[in-house]
């Protein structure tokens, strides 16, 4: 419903309160002057009953918990208390011509004891009760607003409890070790055909993002003799002219700078070479 239709819905209401409190006015006066009530006295008496109604129906939107409840009961009594007066007015008709004797809203005597005891008690029990309302009102804290995570928490929680099941744990990813290329290391292994394992264990979920360090599978680092050796089984059939830092690098896969020592040990061990005919290589 858009503001316009909540606006003559509460315009509405206002109407129909305002007629029904006329209505009850016109009773509650002429019980009041039969109690004894002078002519403003019986004027406001309607206000003192029916008052405290509107104001226990405020204070009932307002409350919660056992505060609530009370709100609840003093519209409820007060409530209950108008419409036994309302009653009465109809059913004596000499309060309608202010012709009845002070006190006497019954003519059986218990009937009326009890008549003039609830309309008589009724301001004290306004003085009393409108006062504890307000000052509940006054010192109510509501409820701080639940965080996003909670609603979305309490909503899950709401839906498993409907269900009669319990919630699953998520499905988490599993994380795959990313292949980084290191310097010095040993080649990395033959990786084994998909197809090979498919039968004993499930795809596994490619992991987003990049793996911290601390979750990477650590690599040996060759030493200097090992780096020797390879680069001596590597580089065996190739002529001294080839023998360069660049080319040692690559085939054994490692830094510039050992490239370099790699290339001067095994020019080294082939022996005294032409200089001339060697390449003129940077670095």
């Amino acid at each position: 419903m858009n503001r316009v239709g909540k606006g003559l819905l509460v315009l509405a209401l206002v109407v129909v309160v305002g007629m029904a409190f006329r209505v009850s006015w016109n009773a509650l006066r002429d019980v009041a002057r039969a109690t004894g009530a002078d002519g403003t006295a019986a004027t406001l008496y309607p206000f003192v009953v029916d008052g405290l109604m509107a104001l226990a129906l405020v204070a009932t939107l307002v409350l919660t918990g056992d505060a609530k409840r009370f709100a609840l009961r003093v519209l409820a009594g007060y409530t209950l208390a108008s419409l036994v007066l309302n009653y009465v007015h109809g059913l004596v008709p000499e309060l309608h011509g202010r012709s009845v004797d002070w006190g006497r809203l019954a003519d059986w005597d218990p009937a009326n004891w009890a008549l003039v005891l609830l309309a008589t008690s009724l301001p004290v029990g306004s003085i009393y009760f409108g006062s504890d309302l307000v000052a509940k009102v006054l010192h109510h804290r509501p409820d701080p607003a639940p965080t996003p995570a909670e609603m979305a928490e309490t909503g899950v929680n709401r839906s498993m409890a409907d269900l009669g099941e319990h919630p699953e744990p998520p499905d988490v990813p599993a994380i795959e070790p990313v292949t980084v290329p290191i310097e010095d290391t040993a080649p990395e292994p033959e990786r084994v055909p998909v197809g090979a394992v498919a039968a004993e264990q499930p795809p596994i979920r490619r992991a987003t993002g990049r793996l911290p360090q601390s979750a990477r599978s650590p690599r040996p680092v060759r030493t200097a003799e090992e780096l020797l050796i390879e680069a001596r089984a590597a580089t065996a059939g190739w002529p001294v002219e080839d023998l360069t830092a660049e080319g040692i690098r690559k085939a054994v896969h490692t830094s510039p700078a050992k490239a370099r020592v790699l290339r001067e040990t095994l020019r080294a061990e082939r022996g005294p070479i032409d200089a001339e005919s060697l390449p003129v290589v940077a670095g």
